[in-house]
């Protein structure tokens, strides 16, 4: 293994984080961590329209989790759970930082790459017209939905998509994905 996961979870959990988790993402997770996030949110005292826009990119990011994740390898080893993930929420001066982790099967590694980097290449307008055209002529995948989570965040932050693969070993990759709100 040349990916250490303790080793970079413990780089990410700094003090800037306001929320992070690791384990197994469930639904009842996801609205467990909506919720908290708000009242995190509420207790800083957070602008409103940044606050919404925080709770709506991070929605997208912990469905694009649970959705897309691969059973990670050596899981008994590693001591994972079958649907493990990583994520943060940091504040970064006026900005949320929104940082996704998650392991993905090598064979996933060039369409999801090709993916991100078609939206990171595309215009805010051209963002809009791709997300309309999948939507109109119902392109969506078994998972349900034909890459519009990460069109979505696109859309919602006007920021690019920050994202990194680690070599885990031959079969797998350890992704992750950082977005900028603010």
């Amino acid at each position: 293994m040349s990916f250490n996961l303790q080793e970079w979870y413990d780089n990410m959990n700094n003090d800037n984080v306001v929320f992070s988790f690791r384990g197994a993402i469930t639904a009842e997770l996801i609205t467990d961590v909506l919720s908290t996030v708000e009242q995190k949110l509420e207790e800083i005292n957070e602008n409103p329209k940044l606050k919404k826009k925080v709770y709506n990119v991070l929605v997208e990011a912990l469905q694009n989790l649970f959705h897309h994740i691969d059973i990670p390898p050596d899981k008994e080893l590693l001591q994972l759970d079958d649907r493990f993930a990583i994520f943060f929420l940091s504040k970064i001066d006026d900005s949320y930082r929104i940082t996704t982790g998650n392991f993905i099967k090598m064979e996933k590694y060039q369409i999801l790459k090709d993916r991100l980097d078609q939206i990171n290449y595309l215009s805010q307008d051209e963002l809009k017209s791709l997300y309309k055209l999948i939507l109109n002529n119902e392109e969506f995948s078994d998972k349900g939905g034909g890459g519009l989570g990460m069109i979505d965040i696109a859309r919602k932050t006007g920021n690019k998509l920050k994202y990194t693969f680690f070599d885990f070993n031959k079969d797998y990759n350890f992704f992750s994905l950082e977005v900028i709100v603010n």
